[in-house]
């Protein structure tokens, strides 16, 4: 049979030629027919991977993808191009809010395949993990479900195989100069609120070593700022070293050279290892920051969620980490709404916001998630008071971020430089991490390089954002 590329032939048109295959007579009106029926199938496979929920979703695509680029098979993320025939939804699961955005992302790639603009739709991730048979009984048009620790079952979909020589080798779809790794998978905590044990499992440590190869690949590639997230990073080593070695890994990391930032997120504050703290303020590479969700500060709320420590305890323990390290960066993140919260206890929050003075904050609303222990409770806090507590304390911090902002100005500050949009560059501080914290607007005539450091003088405050020029 004649073998012509795909644009010659749909450039052919409906023009009235033969071709010959085992010695038959095949006109090629009817192969235009059948290949536009069929064209993508006809073709190498191209995957488009979207991606929802965290960060750590983020580095599980990466993965995938970079599994997939293994096996020869092509693969993007989140295009618009339609220039792909399957669909790999990569689902968050977490809260009611990001469960609802999963599924309509699934229903909307299912409609796509319905009118034939892909081939098939399968869908990965901690909501297929967490309601596996729940979704094949709702939408059994995916092709396939598959749990957050399925990768290999993924790539048989494609008859490729697991490499596991490529452990740590992933695409970026991050931009070149910044990169988050994930130390560990899982969680051991037992948080009232928390579905994330019931889709990630136990907490499992990877090794120094393969951590820190991970790192120099990663510099290797343009990273200069690896963001080490996990659901846990004080658990780091318990499992596989029998003692906490968080501090050990970032001496292991500070030590790679071309690394120029670290940054810490998501430490439990109960049993807090100090030592990290010691680490922070030993190795200029590792940022001072450090984000701890702490969720709550009324003691009964504290109790209720099952967070294994005080409001004094959180008090002291912030206090002993500015006394080693100042002008440290303190992030958190708490929960408005909790079965049985009181209007008491969010003024209870908000004093404790007014003493504490973190310089970062985000909040949820309180989500009832089936399998946690706190489902047995009554969710007696209606939506819409939620809400309006969330935002009452928001704009508590909202007072204090503009305050602390405002101390920086006409001060320098090393700034990493992100973007530019609309004319105008974006970076960050050490006291900053991506999307989630300030962002620094700079106007220069001279020309900078995305991925570069530069000395930033602040001249403007906000609330969330400052304006600097470069020195």
């Amino acid at each position: 049979m004649i073998s012509l590329s795909r644009k010659e032939f749909l450039d052919m048109g409906s023009v009235a030629i033969t071709a010959i295959n085992n010695g038959q007579i095949i006109q090629t009106t009817y192969l235009y027919q059948h290949l536009n029926m069929k064209t993508k199938s006809l073709y190498r496979d191209k995957v488009n991977i979207i991606t929802l929920g965290c960060s750590k979703n983020m580095v599980d695509s990466e993965v995938l993808s970079g599994q997939l680029l293994a096996n020869e098979i092509d693969v993007v993320h989140e295009s618009g191009k339609r220039d792909h025939n399957i669909v790999i939804v990569n689902t968050c699961g977490f809260i009611e809010k990001a469960k609802e955005e999963s599924i309509n992302t699934i229903l909307g790639q299912v409609e796509l395949k319905r009118r034939g603009k892909v081939d098939k739709v399968y869908v990965t991730g901690c909501l297929s993990e967490r309601y596996k048979n729940n979704l094949e009984a709702e939408i059994p048009e995916v092709d396939a479900y598959f749990g957050t620790m399925e990768l290999p079952m993924i790539l048989k979909q494609f008859n490729a195989d697991y490499k596991a020589d490529l452990m740590g080798e992933r695409l970026l779809y991050t931009p070149q100069h910044y990169a988050y790794m994930k130390i560990s998978e899982g969680c051991n905590r037992t948080c009232s609120f928390c579905a994330i044990p019931l889709m990630r499992g136990k907490h499992v440590s990877r090794t120094i070593e393969s951590l820190v190869d991970e790192a120099k690949r990663l510099v290797d590639r343009g990273v200069k700022e690896v963001m080490l997230i996990a659901q846990e990073l004080t658990y780091y080593g318990l499992d596989i070293y029998k003692k906490r070695e968080l501090p050990k890994l970032l001496h292991a990391l500070a030590d790679v050279k071309g690394l120029e930032w670290i940054r810490l997120h998501y430490a439990y504050p109960s049993k807090f290892p100090m030592e990290i703290i010691d680490v922070l303020k030993e190795r200029e590479n590792i940022c001072n920051y450090l984000d701890m969700p702490l969720q709550h500060a009324a003691n009964n709320m504290l109790n209720l969620m099952k967070r294994q420590i005080t409001r004094q305890e959180m008090e002291d323990l912030i206090g002993g980490i500015r006394n080693r390290i100042p002008d440290i960066c303190l992030r958190t993140t708490l929960i408005a709404g909790f079965p049985g919260e009181t209007k008491d206890d969010v003024e209870e929050l908000k004093t404790f916001l007014q003493k504490m003075r973190f310089d970062r904050m985000g909040i949820f609303t309180y989500s009832h998630e089936e399998g946690t222990s706190a489902h047995s409770m009554i969710d007696d806090v209606p939506a819409e008071e939620k809400e309006e507590r969330a935002q009452e304390i928001m704009e508590v911090q909202q007072e204090i971020s503009l305050e602390k902002n405002q101390e920086k100005v006409d001060k320098t500050f090393k700034v990493l430089i992100d973007k530019k949009e609309a004319g105008r560059y974006l970076g960050r501080t050490e006291f900053d991490s991506v999307e989630v914290d300030n962002e620094v607007l700079i106007n220069s005539k001279k020309k900078l390089t995305i991925g570069e450091f530069v000395q930033v003088k602040i001249t403007k405050a906000y609330d969330y954002d400052m304006e600097g020029e470069v020195v």
